[in-house]
């Protein structure tokens, strides 16, 4: 019996440690790794402003925020940024709140065009992660450029950052 309650409390301690409950985020445990080799995302693809409508459409459909991170699979901070999203408890969360869109730059001769769309510079320096209300209105306008930097940033800090804007 003492092992059972013992174990019914350790359940509900792993929870309440899950779950920081001063900003009701997420947190991660030290299971949550980053897996080598990290992903290519990026398949070369040329999108249109229509494509990008479309996939916006399709994805409020689903009652889920548009994600669109434009990047490369040459750049460093990109392949970390979307390892980072791979990661088990990352990614059941994006999955539950986002859809992304990876659109490749090239060597920024590629769909630069889509970011004038959005309104935002088209500077280099990737990933720039653009994230949408339902409304399709831009979330972090002011950070896109955020992420040109992944690679400085950890794992818990690139979570929160999504957490902050699910809807």
């Amino acid at each position: 019996m003492i092992k059972k309650q013992f174990k019914n409390i350790s359940s509900v301690f792993a929870l309440i440690m899950t779950i920081n409950l001063t900003s009701g985020t997420i947190q991660l445990s030290s299971n949550d790794q980053l897996s080598i080799p990290l992903p290519l995302p990026y398949n070369g693809s040329i999108y249109s402003e229509d494509d990008v409508k479309d996939f916006m459409d399709s994805t409020i459909k689903q009652s889920k925020q548009p994600v669109i991170i434009f990047g490369g699979n040459w750049c460093p901070d990109c392949r970390i940024l979307d390892g980072t999203l791979q990661i088990p408890t990352i990614n059941k969360f994006m999955k539950t709140h986002y859809k992304i869109m990876h659109i490749d730059v090239g060597r920024y001769d590629k769909n630069m065009e889509l970011m004038s769309f959005f309104e935002i510079d088209k500077e280099k320096g990737v990933p720039r992660v653009l994230v949408f209300d339902n409304k399709k209105n831009l979330l972090n306008s002011s950070s896109t450029r955020e992420w040109t930097t992944a690679r400085e940033r950890n794992f818990q800090d690139i979570f929160d950052y999504f957490q902050k804007l699910v809807i």
